[in-house]
């Protein structure tokens, strides 16, 4: 099968370069898998997405991403994330519990925003 260079790059750290026989992405256009001899193009990654890469020998790598870019060249894959971790480096507990910490402070601010609204639409 043929194998085309691609890399997985965050702002923080370059994740993985190599030879790849498949990169998928969720972009804003719809999920898009590439293979070698793909049309060139450039696509908007959706936060909180997943990017997987096949890559030309060893085992399918799996990463979370929130936000970037996906490039594609005759050449090269690239894709260029704003924030990205490998599935094996997310701890469940912890996500979940930074996702319930993010949960209560929405709704504290929520709570704030519904009072200064209801105090503005009935003023003193």
């Amino acid at each position: 099968m043929a194998e085309i260079a691609a890399e997985l790059v965050a702002v923080e750290r370059s994740l993985w370069s190599g030879q790849a026989k498949l990169v998928t992405a969720q972009t804003t256009e719809g999920e898009i898998g590439v293979y070698p001899g793909h049309q060139p193009m450039l696509g908007q990654l959706v936060e909180d997405c997943v990017v997987t890469i096949t890559p030309a020998e060893g085992e399918k790598l799996v990463a979370a991403v929130n936000g970037g870019f996906l490039s594609v060249s005759k050449k090269k894959i690239t894709i260029l994330a704003d924030d990205a971790v490998w599935s094996t480096e997310v701890n469940a507990a912890e996500a979940e519990a930074g996702s319930k910490d993010a949960d209560e402070e929405v709704a504290r601010r929520n709570q704030g925003l519904l009072k200064a609204q209801q105090r503005a639409s009935n003023p003193i």
